[in-house]
């Protein structure tokens, strides 16, 4: 490095100053300086102010401007700073402004060719750093408390069921002999829990303040029978499918075939009581039976109807061609039918039995 300035001090005599002056002269036209440009010895050390020529103020002047002009030249071949003290705050680096969280304002959008903004460019929107949410330290878990022992059902358990629709037998025929004794059950027993039992037993619970379900429980079965007596055998087992109805005042005294069309029922009675029952059906509205008191004219157990040509087995005469007879048809299918005008039987073991007892000129009633 002290090579290249002496090398570079050298050539400063070499260069024209600004009044066009020589390169080997002063500015004022003095001779080239002794010993080298600036009068620097052999060791290259510091330019000698002695070697000018001339000793003057100008030539002081000179020479002080030489040496500060060689002083800087060293400094900066050295690397000790800048010449130009405005120039080195210039080229100082900058210190980094210290970061701050304030959000930067968008930068302005770029202009075009043509000197206006794009309209169509979005500006970007700065995305907001999140803020950590502390996090607070886990919690020890609380005990855990007792389970509370379940509370007895204060609800009372349903009574056991003992009959319902479907069942049969027995117990069912008693229950509805104690219901017809009530008045709940208007028919015979049959043995059979139907839709008609079911609401006799409905009809009896709802009464005595309890749920009508018409099913027969412990409990409706223990009040029945607290309030009816034991049936008896005929209760039990009555000959009719329906209760035989009251007695006409005319069938309470001698023998009488007492007969009622809204029962649907006949009894064969002997001075006011009851012998036998059966069941009976009668003509339809166009061949009505007729009403009224009888009296049995002409017994024929195998007959056989001359007009209609059907059997009538067992036949006991009243008026004209309508008898009391047997029917087949009747065993058969029901009340689904009608006769001619006749009184049919469908048992026929109680109807032989009665064509047996009856005598002619029995009495026969019947009515509504």
């Amino acid at each position: 490095m002290a090579g290249m300035a002496r090398r570079n001090v050298g050539n400063v005599g070499m260069e024209s100053d600004a009044y066009g002056n020589g390169g080997d002269g002063d500015p004022y036209g003095n001779a080239p300086y002794s010993n080298g440009a600036y009068g620097t010895g052999p060791d290259g050390g510091a330019p000698s102010v002695q070697g000018h020529r001339h000793g003057g103020p100008r030539g002081r002047r000179t020479a002080t401007a030489t040496a500060a002009g060689v002083l800087a030249i060293a400094a900066l071949a050295a690397g000790c700073g800048p010449q130009d003290p405005a120039a080195d705050a210039l080229k100082q680096p900058t210190a980094p402004a210290p970061a701050t969280t304030a959000t930067t304002a968008p930068a302005a959008p770029s202009p075009t060719e043509d000197g206006k903004a794009d309209a169509t460019t979005p500006t970007p929107t700065p995305t907001p750093t999140p803020t950590p949410t502390p996090t607070e330290p886990p919690t020890a878990p609380s005990p855990a408390s007792p389970t509370p022992a379940p509370r007895p059902s204060t609800a009372s358990p349903q009574p056991e069921v003992l009959m319902r629709t479907g069942s049969e037998g027995p117990r069912v025929r008693e229950l509805q002999a104690r219901l017809r004794q009530i008045g709940h059950f208007g028919r015979n027993p049959t043995g059979y829990y139907g839709t008609v039992t079911a609401e006799a037993v409905r009809s009896f619970q709802v009464k005595r303040g309890t749920e009508g379900t018409g099913a027969t429980d412990a409990a409706t079965w223990q009040k029945l029978r607290a309030m009816t007596r034991t049936p008896t055998a005929d209760e039990l087992n009555p000959p009719t499918e329906r209760p035989v109805a009251k007695p006409d005042e005319r069938c309470l005294t001698g023998r009488v075939l007492c007969i009622s069309k809204k029962s649907r029922t006949l009894a064969w009675m002997i001075d006011g009581r009851v012998v036998s029952a059966m069941d009976v059906r009668f003509g339809s509205e166009y061949t009505p039976t007729r009403e009224g008191e009888f009296k049995v004219f002409w017994k024929s157990r195998d007959h056989v109807s001359t007009l209609y040509d059907t059997p009538m087995p067992y036949a006991l005469f009243f008026s004209g061609g309508q008898a009391v007879h047997y029917s087949a048809d009747f065993a058969a299918n029901g009340y689904a039918g009608a006769s001619h005008g006749c009184v049919n039987v469908r048992d026929k073991k109680k109807v032989a039995a009665l064509f047996d007892q009856v005598k002619n000129g029995d009495k026969v009633v019947i009515y509504w």
